[in-house]
């Protein structure tokens, strides 16, 4: 689906929808509204302009939309206090009153800037413990920096042992997720990006050896929110047990793969999974991995979840041993998991709009 190029007006105040719609109408700009954070959350981050009514900017708020530029919160009259602190905690550019910024708010509407270029993201999640989502996601990182895709791998699960390890990358430098909890996640994006560890066009969020209960929504936001402006892939590994800060990436997301071994109880185990995952996001396929004891094909595991069927992988004990030794997936990109991984991120592509 091609880009959104109209302003976002997020109210559910129909005198002040009426003056924003006239305005944009004066300045020849056709817009798009939403009457909650809820409706707006899909478009919130695509639309070139945000304009957020005073009736709504502490929902906005609680509802945790992901920080971004060009946010604008209008208010008829003085707004409430409220008002006021809700705009500083959203990273707000200017909060205006009506009918004083009229002719301000035309030269907005009528600025018609380009939208920007957001990132493509895929979401990984195991459908019970050990299924393999971390290998996946490292795997899907690492092809498509092969494929020369700015890349940002965010690790999410604090009990999945860490894909700093996967990669190798423990003893390469840079800010981890306890780091950007104690900024409270806010981290001016190009200098988060920038702080993160990385090598080359990959970039890693992870976690330390330290204590940490999870991670802070406010903390994914930003995170999101640099990356969707700052890179071409996000790969997330998300925790089975949801939480605020995996719901963000999965409503981010545009395609969740759900890692099934090819197992009875494992299927039964996704089951219960993807039952969390469904009302987050729409786009889930399966990715089988073998060997099956059972002698279980992918296809019936698809079936039975309902899900179509992404692909499969194959036991590669070299890789394993690879991995023991500090060596990360895919690094020869050779063997089953890199051909999947690299069909996934051409696929994933493939749909990325192109903007004038």
């Amino acid at each position: 689906m091609p880009l959104p190029s109209r302003p976002l007006l997020v109210t559910a105040d129909s005198d002040l929808l009426d003056d924003l719609l006239r305005l944009a109408a004066a300045a020849g700009s056709e817009v798009e509204v939403a009457s909650d954070p809820a409706a707006a959350r899909p478009r919130f981050l695509l639309a070139p302009l945000a304009l957020i009514g005073a009736d709504q900017a502490v929902p906005c708020l609680r509802a945790r939309l992901p920080r971004r530029s060009r946010v604008i919160v209008v208010a008829r009259g003085a707004p409430a206090d409220e008002v006021w602190s809700a705009v500083e905690q959203l990273g707000a550019d200017n909060i205006v009153m009506l009918p004083e910024a009229e002719p301000w708010l035309i030269e907005q509407f009528a600025g018609r800037p380009r939208p920007p270029v957001v990132a493509r993201t895929l979401a990984v999640i195991g459908g019970r413990g050990g299924a393999g989502a971390s290998i996946l996601a490292a795997g899907l990182a690492a092809m498509a920096v092969d494929a020369r895709h700015r890349t940002l791998l965010i690790d999410a699960d604090p009990l999945g042992g860490g894909l700093d390890l996967v990669l190798g990358w423990e003893e390469v430098s840079g800010l981890r997720w306890p780091g950007l909890a104690q900024a409270g996640g806010r981290v001016d994006p190009p200098a988060l990006l920038g702080a993160l560890p990385h090598r080359g066009d990959l970039v890693l969020l992870s976690f330390d050896r330290k204590e940490l209960s999870g991670v802070p929504a406010e903390a994914m936001a930003a995170t999101l929110d640099a990356a969707q402006r700052g890179r071409d892939v996000i790969v997330a590994d998300l925790p089975r047990q949801l939480d605020d800060a995996a719901v963000l990436a999965l409503q981010a997301a545009d395609r969740t793969l759900l890692v099934v071994p090819a197992e009875l109880r494992a299927t039964a185990a996704a089951a219960r999974t993807l039952a969390q995952i469904r009302p987050h996001c729409d786009e889930v396929s399966v990715v089988v991995r073998g060997p099956a004891p059972g002698r279980l094909r992918p296809r019936q595991i698809a079936h039975s979840l309902g899900l179509p069927l992404a692909g499969s992988l194959r036991p590669e004990p070299a890789m394993c041993q690879g991995l023991e030794l500090g060596k990360p997936p895919t690094a020869d990109a050779k063997g089953h998991l890199a051909q999947l991984c690299r069909r996934l991120i051409d696929e994933l592509m493939s749909t990325r709009a192109v903007t004038a």
